[in-house]
């Protein structure tokens, strides 16, 4: 054995026992002051712990990046503590308050992930995307090449089940993904039981149909040894159609059992006994055990040799479990070892008392090792989150209509960018679930082209046949057109949102869809927020008031989306000039240490724009949430508070009151996200009477009896807690159930929300 590989031994052996006993640790060592179960994966671990060990101490660049499968997190902080990026202390408390996570995360972790994991799918599809945007950068070649790296999956089996991970293959074919490695962890089993006969076959046909490489490695090098020993065809016939639960079972029953099965199946061979006979019960055990997830020689060598740049997807055959005493029973999923068994397997592995959180097991083995670590490029490279130059945003772009909706204001701001050749305009980067041109994109794409590896021309224009639309692909085209799988759209918003991070280069991500239909993305939406990345979603059409449309396209809970969002700040305009200012300063927070993403909920109906020039304090006070359209009078009865495009409603209603009462207040919320965060954190900080919120400082005007009233095209809950302020009491209006097709007036008096149910509302409630 050469040095390599008896070192990568070791690494393995070392990181199977710090990954088993992290999870031991937390859930039978450590003192656990609410009873609440820890719990951990164990034997998910276990099955994948020879294919990273391949991976991360052999055949990684600097340039690659990594999704580590949710379950193996004890595995991938093993690595990290192996190759000093992570600390005894983290984990010595994993799945403890401020420890290793219990799923790799880009922002818990003070490891080098590369990719956050933990809603199952995700980060696997991720891949795919952040591939997508890797082209996309080098080919935009901006200040600086970057080396191209293999975008690289290690997929549990049991999450070949969720659907992302199908669009996401049909939308890489579209692309013609390159550099994504899948490796498949098939120890065929999930958390309920043993997965389906056939699904290798039913996974390679899948591969195959979509362009893919597949590798399959079902054999190690002890197996294959065998194979070519006397017999030993027939012990490989015996693999090939033993069923997985069997196979699953025979690991967990031992060596002898196992031996005596397969002699029992195959019958009275004599060169079959004797190849099996010559080993012992534990040998033939590690004989059947090692599958071709589980040899690292085998592993390191095909990896090696792949040398194309074509998607692969690798079937790796494991045992869940491996190397454990829960090894192949079918409920191990969230077993544990118990203490009995934990003291076996430390005998086993020849650790000592007090030694169990070492890196390595003596000085000798520690200082070769340690050589071999820091001797790989991929270990050299240290922590791999690159760092942006800010990039200077355009001036505003305000709209002069005198009638316009906010959506097609947000299409003309876009296509008045694309005039301008500057650093900023040409790092924005536009996608949508192929609903571009009803979301105001088109101008835009006329303009910038669609982004393609292969180039092609408009075959409708090459034909003279009249089209508003230039659909021009090319590698400098700044749109990604998709289809009709809002997951895919926020994980590509996710994967061009890390960009700065992953590749050093910032992009402007902005991704617009049906604004009911984020709910359709949302799992993904969240995922890269949780990630910190950095977009612009932009939700339109939304609201009752996309009448004629009816109910399945008209949004209602999409606001609160916006407000219970971690990592996404919401706004509402309602007038084209609050759009300006609020997507000016959204570029800038999408570039903020301090920043986020921004979620625009905008309207396809037109209404009046005001007259007005903004100045420094009104864009300050649209920024941070609302200002006074209408300021109230000293002794107001009543004032209107109002989200988005319920403004003509409102200002109708202002007029009908402002007959029957005096000093009628109108208040605008341009985002009630930013309002309600920034009174909830002031509100309960230690000092009550200092550092007043923004809306309190817009309600310290406004007596305690007067009644408010609140109106939004969306649930009423989104505004109804601004009474919470100062005790106002006040009356929610909104959409808190389906809508249906019909005009705007017949759904909002349906709903309450037109001129005259606010002003008869507003007359009753001052009786």
């Amino acid at each position: 054995m050469n040095n390599k590989n008896s070192f990568l031994k070791i690494i393995e052996k070392r990181i199977l026992w710090l990954s088993c006993w992290m999870v031991h640790n937390a859930n039978h060592l450590r003192e656990n002051q609410d009873g609440l179960k820890v719990g951990g994966h164990q034997a998910s671990s276990a099955s994948i712990v020879s294919i990273m060990t391949a991976l991360y101490f052999n055949i990684l660049r600097p340039e690659d990046r990594v999704a580590v499968k949710p379950h193996a997190s004890p595995v991938f902080h093993a690595i990290q503590y192996l190759a000093g990026l992570q600390t005894k202390e983290n984990i010595k408390n994993f799945r403890g308050f401020g420890g290793a996570q219990s799923y790799p995360s880009r922002t818990k972790d003070i490891d080098d992930v590369d990719i956050s994991t933990g809603s199952v799918g995700l980060g696997v599809a991720m891949t795919s995307f952040i591939s997508l945007i890797q082209d996309y950068i080098l080919r935009k070649k901006f200040a600086k090449d970057i080396p191209q790296g293999r975008m690289i999956a290690l997929v549990g089996d049991a999450e070949l089940d969720e659907g992302n991970v199908y669009e996401c293959l049909q939308e890489g074919w579209k692309h013609d993904l390159r550099n994504v490695w899948w490796i498949i962890d098939y120890n065929r089993q999930s958390l309920d039981g043993v997965v389906h006969e056939g699904l290798a076959e039913r996974l390679s046909s899948v591969f195959e149909a979509f362009g893919w490489n597949l590798i399959v490695l079902k054999y190690g090098k002890l197996q294959k040894e065998a194979f070519q020993e006397p017999g030993g065809n027939a012990l490989k016939k015996w693999i090939d159609d033993c069923p997985n639960q069997l196979y699953s079972a025979l690991i967990y029953e031992g060596g002898a059992v196992f031996k005596k099965r397969v002699l029992d199946d195959i019958g009275d061979q004599s060169v079959v006994s004797h190849l099996i006979d010559k080993r012992s019960d534990d040998e033939f055990l590690e004989l059947m055990a090692n599958l071709g997830g589980h040899c690292v020689p085998t592993l390191c060598e095909t990896f090696e040799n792949i040398k194309d740049d074509k998607p692969t997807a690798f079937i790796a055959y494991t045992i869940k479990g491996w190397g454990t005493p829960l090894a192949g029973h079918k409920d191990n999923h969230a077993g544990l070892m118990t203490k009995a068994q934990m003291d076996s397997f430390k005998i086993k592995f020849g650790i000592n008392d007090g030694n169990e959180w070492d890196r390595f097991s003596d000085e000798k083995e520690y200082n070769k090792l340690d050589e071999y670590l820091k001797n790989l490029p991929f270990q050299k490279a240290g922590h791999r989150k690159y760092k942006s130059q800010k990039i200077s945003v355009d001036e505003n772009i305000f709209i002069k209509e005198t009638k316009i909706s906010t959506q097609n204001a947000f299409g003309k701001i876009l296509d008045q960018y694309a005039n301008n050749d500057t650093e900023f305009s040409n790092r924005i980067v536009t996608t949508s679930p192929d609903v571009s041109v009803s979301t105001n994109l088109g101008p835009w794409i006329n303009k910038k082209g669609l982004f393609n590896r292969n180039e092609s021309s408009d075959t409708f224009r090459d034909r003279k046949i009249p089209s508003a639309q230039k659909w021009i692909f090319s590698t400098s085209g700044q749109h990604i057109e998709l289809g009709i799988a809002e997951m895919n759209l926020f994980l590509l918003l996710g994967a061009a949102g890390l960009s700065h991070e992953l590749f050093g280069e910032r992009l402007f991500p902005i991704g617009t869809v049906y604004d009911p239909f984020i709910s359709r993305g949302l799992d993904a939406m969240n995922y890269a927020c949780y990630q910190d990345a950095r977009f612009m979603i932009v939700g339109t059409p939304s609201g009752i008031s996309l009448a004629p449309e009816g109910g399945a396209h008209q949004s209602i809970g999409t606001p609160l989306i916006g407000i219970s969002q971690p990592g996404l700040l919401s706004y509402e305009p309602a007038f084209a000039d609050e759009l300006s200012a609020i997507m000016s300063y959204g570029f800038n927070y999408l570039q903020d240490d301090n920043g986020g993403s921004i979620y625009l909920r905008l309207s396809t109906r037109s209404i009046d724009q005001p007259l007005r020039n903004l100045d420094k304090n009104l864009t300050n006070d649209i920024l941070k949430g609302g200002y006074w359209l209408k300021k109230p009078g000293p002794n107001p009865e009543i004032i209107i508070v109002y989200q988005g495009v319920m403004a003509n409603e409102v200002i109708k209603a202002t007029g009908y009151l402002g007959e029957r009462f005096k000093d009628v207040g109108v208040l605008s919320v341009t985002s009630s996200d930013n309002l309600f965060n920034e009174w909830k954190k002031k509100t309960i900080s230690f000092n009550l009477e200092t550092n007043k919120s923004h809306i309190e400082h817009l309600l310290e005007v406004v007596p305690r009896d007067t009644k408010i009233i609140t109106v939004i095209d969306g649930h009423p809950m989104t505004l109804s807690w601004i009474g919470s302020v100062y005790g106002h009491k006040t009356l929610p209006l909104g959409v808190d159930r389906f809508g249906q097709t019909g005009n705007i007036n017949e759904l909002f008096e349906e709903f309450t929300i037109d001129s005259q149910s606010i002003s008869n509302l507003g007359s009753k409630s001052t009786k």
